[in-house]
């Protein structure tokens, strides 16, 4: 007997390529997330918009809410943000292969990447060029970091009323050097308490 989450995960399938049946739909998510992967600069935060537009706005595989959820498990859990998080998105849509499939579409460029720059580093790391270029990547980066930053900030209804949950755990990270991990274990315990409250 199937389940709730089977029948979403089969209705998701069918959104994927309503024409081409579901033998493409594990390779539609490879293929783009490994688009994803192969043209995002700045890590796995800067791929945030980039992964929000292609999965909710554009192909409305999910909905606003269930991303920014997981992406608050992706952060919570061992491992690099943009495996977490392409591994997660792709269960939520086609189950574990989908999962298979979002997560080496994720990695792969970047495995490739790195392989031919670490094959060919030491004869172009004192080209001027190459390290003016670089210079000119980092301003940018922190920019693709901060605007989905913001924007997460937006949709996470974050107000004057809980303001001070982000600025006090940047605080302690940044000043006292408290461990993220008891950050977030604390945020997930005092959200189960506070939930509690208010039922």
């Amino acid at each position: 007997m199937s389940n709730s989450n089977d029948i979403d995960s089969k209705q998701r399938s069918a959104l994927l390529l309503p024409q081409g049946g579901h033998k493409r739909v594990n390779w539609t998510l490879f293929k783009t997330f490994f688009k994803i992967g192969a043209f995002t600069l700045g890590g796995g935060y800067a791929m945030i918009p980039i992964i929000e537009n292609e999965v909710v706005e554009k192909n409305k595989w999910i909905e606003k809410e269930e991303f920014l959820d997981l992406i608050a498990i992706s952060q919570s859990c061992p491992g690099v943000f943009a495996i977490n998080i392409s591994t997660f998105i792709g269960y939520k849509i086609k189950g574990r292969r989908g999962a298979v499939c979002t997560l080496l579409g994720s990695a792969l460029p970047s495995f490739l990447i790195i392989l031919v720059i670490a094959m060919f580093f030491h004869q172009f790391m004192n080209v001027g060029w190459v390290a003016a270029m670089f210079r000119g990547i980092r301003p940018a980066v922190v920019a693709l970091i901060a605007v989905p930053t913001f924007n997460l900030g937006k949709s996470a209804q974050i107000n004057m009323a809980n303001c001070w949950i982000p600025i006090v755990s940047a605080l302690l990270i940044w000043a006292l050097h408290v461990n993220p991990i008891w950050i977030i274990i604390a945020a997930g315990v005092g959200g189960y308490v506070w939930g509690k409250m208010k039922d």
